[in-house]
């Protein structure tokens, strides 16, 4: 019994974090007792996305001293997954992952009493630029320990017997909540958010008002 033929399925949710997932289904042909034989070390590979940085001043009053920044991380698999049929069904058998993780969107949001190009202005950039770089050594930082993460959860993925192609999409559900809800998968983003939340409270701690005093001539109270 032979057959071929691409399955895509595209999802996406957005709070502060997107994830997209994709599916590559590849037919082969084959006989086995059961699906665990099936079993293998699936390829990983994890890059980290491009980022811009985008900054307005809302018309309502902010702190002084401190813009505000929102960071938006995304999640990103692409699965390839190889469905084997076998004497009753299918073995849906995951060979390749690929992942990009990492920040990709910044919102600064800036006082509208600091005129764009002053040196009010340019010094509260300046400071939430600071933010964006503890955002991005965090992820670069965690590299590791990102790649171990990935790697276990992937390779915890067992083949899923299914007894038709129209049972291959649950299937690919299953390996998807499998993926997204396996411990080192949530204990990586904990620990990704515990540490940018650590770096971005010293970056305020150092910005008490001096580097206005001093840069621009001008003593802001915090508000």
């Amino acid at each position: 019994m032979n057959a071929f033929f691409i399955a895509n399925k595209f999802k996406k949710n957005i709070l502060q974090l997107s994830i997209v997932n994709c599916y590559l289904l590849i037919v082969i042909s084959a006989f086995a007792d059961d699906c665990v034989m099936h079993k293998m070390a699936p390829a990983v590979s994890i890059t980290v996305p491009e980022w811009r940085m985008s900054v307005v001043q809302p018309d309502a009053p902010m702190d002084l001293l401190h813009g505000n920044i929102e960071a938006s991380l995304i999640e990103s698999y692409s699965i390839q997954a190889m469905t084997v049929p076998v004497a009753d069904g299918y073995c849906v058998v995951l060979h390749a992952l690929s992942a990009e993780i990492g920040y990709t969107e910044f919102l600064v949001q800036i006082d509208a009493r600091h005129i764009p190009n002053s040196c009010e202005y340019n010094v509260t950039l300046e400071h939430e630029r600071e933010h964006i770089t503890a955002h991005l050594s965090t992820i670069n930082d965690s590299s590791n320990a990102i790649q171990t993460a990935v790697r276990r959860a992937a390779n915890s993925i067992m083949p899923i017997f299914v007894r038709g192609a129209h049972e291959v999409d649950s299937a690919l559900d299953s390996m998807e909540q499998e993926l997204q809800t396996h411990p080192d998968i949530i204990l990586m983003k904990q620990q990704i958010n515990a540490e940018q939340e650590i770096r971005n409270k010293k970056v305020d701690q150092r910005e008490d008002g001096q580097r206005l005093n001093k840069l621009c001539g001008i003593d802001y109270l915090r508000k």
